[in-house]
């Protein structure tokens, strides 16, 4: 693929509009494509996508792909790597984003495959190099202990980047972009797999993932009844509730709760951490948040070094105290 120019952002899409980590990849990307001085490019893929399109400019797009097809009504790899590799090499992008979501997880490495380059996976931070305008990719490494940087030397560079790591942009009504429509071209013969059934996680209260204020607690918790009241505290607060690792394990709470490397990733806006020693393991799952406060009686624990107000004390006493300060706060 020579001459590969502009961004391309494959843009999932959840409960018929765009997803939150689409409209995150099309903030990224339309910085990446200023800085390159080219056009930015959406994907949409799927059945009854087609709506979509004008949502997709208003958030940074020069130009939209749609490939609306009723054999793309659910997510199937062999469908969407035909459907992605077909667009990928009518538009030659240099660059092509996607989020590290289980779709772009399966998705990004299969599209490198066959475009003859390769992937970088969860990315949290992207630029572009001055002086060889080649994409500057930062990810965590060694469990999140440190960040590396990585380049490539094939086109097109492609990328997944993580929940909330990056921003989108204010819609603007005002912009004006191409829709360009695409035939998949699918046999139904060609979808190896099949969907026999779809089961939705009843959820109550907030999404961890969209939460803006998430509580956690850690193995210090002691058991079911601890989260009992870091519940009582969230209410107030209008936040989600999660957990490290050993409160899933001991099956205290559900591991939907668990927050770090082998659980979900978030960035909120405040993160309070409760509880917990603060494992890299751990804060691979939460550093991404704005603000972190630590509660914790062992004034060395790592935590502290990652927080950015703590607490040292026994949060039987602490998190009370506090749940009854917040709600004052809030009625008054």
């Amino acid at each position: 693929m020579a001459d590969n120019k502009g961004v391309m952002v494959f843009c999932e899409v959840a409960n018929g509009k765009l997803a939150g980590i689409a409209t995150e990849g099309l903030g990224a990307g339309r910085k990446l494509a200023d800085a390159l001085g080219e056009e930015l490019a959406a994907v949409l893929i799927g059945t009854g996508v087609s709506a979509l399109a004008e949502e997709a400019i208003k958030y940074g797009a020069n130009k939209v792909y749609v490939v609306d097809d009723p054999l793309l009504n659910e997510y199937h790899n062999d469908a969407f790597i035909a459907v992605m590799d077909k667009v990928a090499r009518q538009a030659n992008p240099q660059i092509i984003l996607m989020g590290q979501t289980s779709i772009g997880r399966d998705l990004a490495p299969r599209l490198a495959f066959r475009l003859g380059t390769s992937a970088t996976l969860d990315c949290i931070e992207l630029a572009i190099d001055p002086a060889t305008k080649r994409l500057l990719q930062t990810k965590p490494v060694y469990g999140g202990n440190a960040r590396a940087i990585f380049t490539m030397d094939t086109n097109p560079q492609i990328a997944t980047t993580r929940i909330k790591a990056m921003t989108p942009l204010a819609p603007d009504a005002a912009r004006k972009g191409e829709v360009i429509k695409v035939d998949a071209g699918l046999q139904p013969s060609a979808i190896k797999a099949k969907m026999l059934q779809k089961v939705k996680e009843e959820i109550e209260g907030i999404k961890l993932e969209d939460a803006q204020i998430v509580i956690s607690g850690g193995r210090g918790i002691g058991g079911p009844d601890g989260f009992k009241v870091l519940a009582e505290l969230a209410k107030p607060l209008k936040a989600a509730t999660g957990a490290s690792r050993p409160p899933c394990d001991n099956g205290w709470v559900p591991s939907t709760m668990q927050v770090g490397l082998t659980g979900k990733i978030i960035a909120p806006e405040v993160y309070f951490a409760i509880a917990i020693s603060g494992s890299s393991q751990h804060m691979s799952g939460c550093s991404g948040s704005k603000n972190i406060i630590a509660i914790n009686k062992d004034p060395e624990a790592n935590i502290f070094r990652e927080a950015r107000f703590g607490v040292v004390g026994d949060w039987k006493k602490v998190v009370p105290a506090l749940t009854t300060k917040v709600k004052e706060l809030v009625s008054g």
